[in-house]
């Protein structure tokens, strides 16, 4: 048999180690489908598009390699969309490939028709349609190296008969199609950062997701300059919460003791974060950034000194010339607050405070505790995140994934899914709200037809938490309508699927019915019923936070009484 194009990109893919394509099978989609029959390639049926594109994202953001996400023409390929920003904003490399009708059904208003390369050009740094065999190699191969040189999305529009059609040559180059290597930082750049460290009287050394695997590193250079390690959410992983130099997370999941620290110190070093919330940042201009990415560079906060470069190079430069600091007193002062906010989120996580009620707090200190050495979190949107991010006691070898850029609510299963196919044995925790596990539950019965033995975990408070408190923050009264709804019953719902399904309703029932779903085989779901009325830590307020809560509590009150 002839090898044809849809032959050459499975090819392509299996060479260079893509274990699963993620998707939902179509008319237009056959000739790769057959094609990923023939080859080592699993194919991964899904529920929605949607869940294919989070799923290879979600594998991609673990790993930094290559996931692969494929819908049919029209409503298929659209429907990959959403997912995709997820890749694209946290910066994951993958592919998606989205089936085409045939060339000649095009420009004449055909079923299901779509302009994919418009469609796609928001969330992909390269989008192409494969007219030709004799096109297709060099397509695939710019399609792949491009979303590896970013990182980010690549997409293809793959018309049915293309596919099916005869290859014309192989894609070269195959070797070249690896992530992106460690930028090594201009020395002088370095040199001019050093002497500004010397200088300053406190440091504190600010890490995000581009400093993972850099812990040694930051534990040095901490010791060497007494500097408090803050991190950003995607950050919060690189190293165990019971670290002396691991002061905790800036922002709404953060503590007291860091916004304080970073504040109050003479020089901020921001390694591998493009922070986002500028409000919390300060604005004093004594900041040094180094990211890979020279676009991220001074756009949060006023900057003095930018350091194009890898984080593990600069570290190691940094180390070399920074001169030892022996003034720990603002070390210290940061720790002691550490310790103070930590004693409380303890108080706040003990699951005996209230006899009758669940708090959020207590389910992800829980879950946290009985969760395996090198287990993963897989952290949902919204209020849920707060609960998840700020009580989760990370030991520095366990991972935390997310929707971190595009906070977009519902993504969790899917991409738990994408990482637990990468190893069956590993012990995957999704942490969701209602709100968001409603969405795409459907993802649920991907991970029990492919036996992904993920445990979902849902806050279940019957309303979308963070809606609630984002419009009680500009003195709005809520729009209680529009926020609660009924659920299921997670549980059952669960069962209903084939897997098995635990609930906890009471503060006694908790401890016990996580610790049966962690320790059951397959996937499992614990419906957590937890107080509706919880209010996260603010690590800052200001008078005029404090003024809009106080009106929307009056408006509230008002319109009970006067229904």
């Amino acid at each position: 048999m002839s090898k044809t194009v849809a032959d050459e990109i499975v090819h392509v893919l299996e060479t260079i180690g893509v274990q699963q394509i993620f998707g939902l099978i179509a008319d237009s989609l056959n000739p790769l489908a057959d094609s990923v029959r023939r080859s080592k390639i699993e194919w991964v049926g899904v529920r929605h598009e949607e869940g294919a594109a989070l799923a290879a994202a979600g594998q991609a953001k673990l790993t930094g390699k290559l996931g692969v996400c494929a819908g049919s023409t029209g409503p298929g390929s659209t429907h990959l969309v959403a997912g995709l920003y997820e890749a694209a904003r946290d910066h994951a490399p993958v592919l998606a490939l989205s089936g085409e009708m045939a060339r000649a059904a095009k420009g004449v208003d055909f079923f299901q028709t779509t302009e994919p390369d418009l469609l796609f050009r928001d969330v992909t740094l390269y989008t192409q349609t494969i007219t030709t065999a004799a096109q297709a190699p060099g397509v695939i191969h710019q399609a792949i190296s491009t979303a590896y040189a970013g990182p980010g999305v690549a997409h293809l529009t793959l018309p049915v008969d293309v596919l099916s059609s005869k290859a014309e040559g192989a894609t070269a180059s195959l070797a070249t199609l690896v992530p992106r290597g460690e930028i090594l930082p201009n020395d002088a750049a370095i040199q001019e950062a050093a002497r500004r460290i010397d200088e300053a009287g406190s440091v504190v050394i600010m890490c995000g997701h581009g400093a993972i695997g850099t812990a040694e590193l930051l534990r040095a250079l901490s010791d060497k300059l007494k500097a408090p390690l803050v991190h950003s959410v995607r950050g919060k992983e690189i190293m165990a919460f019971d670290d002396v130099r691991w002061m905790g997370g800036l922002g709404m999941i953060g503590t007291k003791a860091v916004y304080n620290a970073v504040h109050d110190c003479d020089l901020l070093v921001m390694v591998g974060t493009d922070y986002p919330y500028s409000n919390f940042l300060p604005k004093k201009g004594n900041v040094i950034q180094i990211d890979v990415r020279a676009e991220a560079l001074g756009r949060r906060t006023p900057t003095s000194l930018g350091v194009i470069g890898s984080t593990r190079p600069a570290l190691k430069m940094l180390l070399d010339k920074v001169q030892t600091k022996t003034d720990g007193q603002f070390f210290e002062t940061t720790s002691h607050a550490r310790k103070r906010w930590d004693e409380m989120l303890d108080k706040q996580a003990d699951p005996a405070r209230s006899k009758d009620k669940i708090h959020p707090q207590a389910v992800a200190r829980i879950a946290s505790d009985l969760a395996r050495p090198d287990a993963i979190f897989v952290f949902d949107t919204g209020l849920n995140t707060l609960w998840s991010a700020n009580w989760i006691r990370q030991n520095g070898t366990q991972r935390i994934i997310g929707s971190f850029n595009n906070a977009a609510v519902g993504t969790s299963v899917g991409q738990g899914n994408g990482v637990q196919i990468l190893d069956r044995s590993k012990q995957v925790i999704v942490l969701t709200g209602d709100g968001g596990f409603n969405m795409l539950m459907g993802e649920f019965m991907t991970a029990v037809q492919h036996k992904l033995p993920i445990k979902v975990i849902v806050y279940n408070n019957s309303a979308l938490g963070l809606i609630t408190l984002e419009a009680e923050s500009i003195g709005l009264a809520p729009f209680r309508e529009a926020i609660e709804f009924p659920n299921p019953d997670f549980a059952a719902l669960a069962r209903a699927c084939g897997a098995q399904g635990f609930t906890a309703k009471q503060p006694g029932d908790l401890k016990k019915a996580i610790a049966d779903a962690l320790a059951c085989d397959g996937p499992a779901i614990v419906d957590c019923v937890v107080a509706a009325d919880e209010l996260p830590n603010l690590p800052h307020v200001d008078a005029a936070m404090v003024g809009n809560y106080a009106l929307a509590k009056i408006k509230e009150a008002v319109m009970a009484v006067t229904g």
